[in-house]
């Protein structure tokens, strides 16, 4: 018999690019028998099981609910307010569903990057827009907003950009991720003039093929240079 712990879980906050958009990994919320239903979209998440860490616990439920494994996660925030299970009727279905006594629940918050067009998911799933989410169960808007805004100051002192690029990229390609997750656009100059420099970002000598624009050169990120040079400024007054 699995034991849930009823008192603490993990939520995931998947984010993908689309080239465009940045956007967001949604699940289907399971019915129930009384038909309840006062949000039918959440992110992927769970209570805790008694005898496993948080990091595993996360790992677990995305592979459960959404099919995604092995993936870059990040713990980013821990939402513990007390009114945090509203509606009732939400608070009702997470009893149902779990089969477990629920009053207060804190929650575990993770961030995770993911190329979209490598993703494998169930057919629960949906992906939409951040800026356009519907209400979704307990205070989950309020967690994707959180993990918006961390992933807006570590854009500017992290390479986690990397994780939603494929790898070989152009810095136009960089730039369109920069600019989706910040919200506004940069200077292709300036830009250009941050990027170039950092020794992780490695030309391949090697330029695109099949598009009508005169094709840009191609780069990679390497992981053993910015292990190496990580203590040069990475970081963007952009």
């Amino acid at each position: 018999m699995v034991n849930l712990n009823p008192h603490v879980s993990v939520d995931c906050v998947v984010f993908g690019f689309d080239s465009k958009r940045i956007k967001v990994l949604l699940i289907e919320k399971e019915k129930i028998e009384d038909g309840t239903n006062a949000h039918s979209l959440k992110l992927p998440g769970s209570l805790i099981l008694e005898n496993e860490g948080l990091d595993a616990s996360a790992y677990r439920t995305l592979k459960e609910l959404t099919g995604l494994d092995h993936i870059f996660l990040k713990q980013f925030h821990v939402f513990g307010s007390p009114d945090r299970l509203t509606p009732s009727e939400d608070l009702h279905w997470l009893t149902v569903t779990s089969k477990t006594h629920v009053e207060r629940v804190v929650t575990v918050a993770y961030y995770s990057l993911i190329k979209l067009h490598e993703s494998t998911l169930t057919n629960k799933t949906i992906w939409l827009p951040v800026d356009e989410l519907p209400p979704l169960v307990f205070d989950h808007n309020l967690i994707v907003q959180k993990a918006q805004e961390t992933l807006q100051k570590e854009f500017r002192t992290e390479p986690v950009c990397f994780e939603l690029l494929p790898q070989k990229f152009t810095i136009r390609e960089m730039q369109n991720i920069y600019e989706a997750i910040l919200g506004r656009p940069l200077d292709n100059r300036n830009f250009r003039k941050k990027i170039i420099p950092l020794k992780f970002v490695v030309n391949i000598e090697e330029k695109e093929k099949g598009v009508s624009h005169k094709p840009a050169i191609l780069y990679r990120f390497d992981k053993k240079l910015y292990a190496k040079h990580r203590k040069e400024i990475y970081g963007f007054n952009l």
